[in-house]
């Protein structure tokens, strides 16, 4: 027989035997679609965990209070620190080389008022250079005064949700906002800027540090950002040379106490990447159960059928068919079913992650190439492998026992 005769006459075989057919059509596409669809969503999250990470902004390091400890087998725990991070430490980092922006940083929640609208809103004391740092730009108006760090004027920046929410079409700049027991005059409002690791940009108060300071009646910092030069962050050398500056200028300005932990950009984007990656790996490797379940499938419905055609069969080896054709058309007629399913369940995958996008498009979900191919691969080389056993059993049809009945 032809390899066209082949094709042409397992495609009647299944369409003959519909219900097999279909069975084993949607157990492996829901295979296939499982395999797309959460190595997709996994992802999908390391790209938004990434993006999130690079909106922060560039050549960023962040420097905590307290060192980080490790003890026995928990979890590093950021330890308490006998001194506070200060504004003044923030200055004396801003001269060091290599860094081009220091943004000291207070937060806290605060009730803001405008008239009769009040709500709560995240209040970060900062100054001028926080936008910078934090990657943002102005919508209207202005920043921060450039000596926020020596003097708490009463003046804030509104991210621009908390602006419409409060203000709505009329003119914020000039206008006078209660936060807490004080009046703070609007100066300035953010553009458009979505979450940034759970903080909502759109729906926070930027003051400057000083007042935060007076404000949340604090000393301490809650951190400080320090976004590198170019020169400072061109390379890990240069990068780590920085960090050990500050490290350094901090242990002489605490005493000899090396009471910071400074995490950089970079390395908390590798230890997300790591977690998601092998989160996405151990998902898919799941899902890629339900394609051995399917080749188990294939071969239990695949013996079935070897045994209900014997007839036919037999009556192909005694028209001259050989053991090896009979066992090549086994093989295709599975290939082709595989094949088909599998197209199927890509379609599907494909389209179900179209379907999440539409509804939620800040989620860039998207399955890798090479993990369309993998799938595909995989139920194939299940799909026949599992198709072996009943090949052979269909090569070992005796014709002449079988024409007999």
């Amino acid at each position: 027989m032809l390899l066209s005769d082949i094709i042409r006459y397992n495609t009647q075989i299944l369409i003959r035997n519909r219900w097999r057919s279909v069975a084993l059509t949607t157990c492996i596409a829901i295979g296939v679609a499982s395999v797309i669809l959460l190595t997709g969503l996994g992802e999908g999250a390391r790209q938004y965990v990434q993006n999130e990470f690079n909106a922060l902004g560039t050549n960023l390091i962040v420097i905590f209070p307290g060192k980080r400890e490790t003890a026995g087998a928990g979890p590093p725990i950021y330890g308490t620190s006998p001194r506070d991070l200060t504004i003044e430490d923030s200055s004396h980092i801003a001269h060091l080389p290599g860094v081009k922006y220091v943004a000291p940083v207070i937060a806290g929640n605060a009730v803001i008022s405008y008239g009769a609208r009040s709500r709560e809103v995240i209040t970060i004391g900062s100054t001028d250079t926080f936008i910078q740092t934090r990657n943002l730009s102005l919508a209207m108006g202005q920043n921060l005064p450039a000596n926020s760090a020596e003097r708490g004027e009463a003046v804030c920046v509104l991210g621009i949700k908390l602006y419409r929410e409060l203000f709505g079409n009329e003119n914020p700049l000039g206008q006078m906002i209660s936060v807490e027991d004080y009046r703070y005059r609007v100066i300035g409002v953010l553009s458009e800027r979505g979450e940034s690791l759970g903080l909502d940009m759109r729906d926070m108060l930027l003051i400057p540090v000083r007042s935060a300071e007076m404000m949340f009646n604090t000393p301490g910092l809650f951190r400080i950002l320090v976004q590198l030069t170019a020169l400072g962050a061109q390379s890990d050398e240069a990068q780590d040379k920085a960090i050990d500056q500050i490290y350094e200028l901090i242990k002489s300005r605490h005493h000899g106490e090396e009471d910071i932990t400074i995490v950089t950009q970079q390395s908390m984007m590798d230890a997300f990447n790591s977690i998601l990656v092998t989160l996405t790996a151990v998902i898919g490797f799941l899902a890629g159960i339900s394609l051995l379940v399917a080749g188990i499938l294939i071969m239990n419905l695949s013996l079935i059928s070897v045994q209900r055609r014997r007839p036919e069969i037999g009556l192909l080896k005694a028209m001259g068919a050989s053991i090896k054709t009979i066992q090549w058309m086994i093989l295709l007629e599975s290939g082709l079913l595989i094949l088909f399913a599998s197209i199927v369940g890509l379609a599907l995958a494909h389209g179900l992650l179209w379907l999440v996008t539409q509804f939620f498009p800040y989620l860039p979900l998207q399955a890798p190439i090479w993990i369309n191919v993998l799938a595909l691969a995989i139920a194939l080389v299940t799909g026949m492998l599992f198709s072996l056993l009943p090949a052979r059993r269909a090569g070992s049809v005796p014709p002449a026992e079988v024409l007999r009945g």
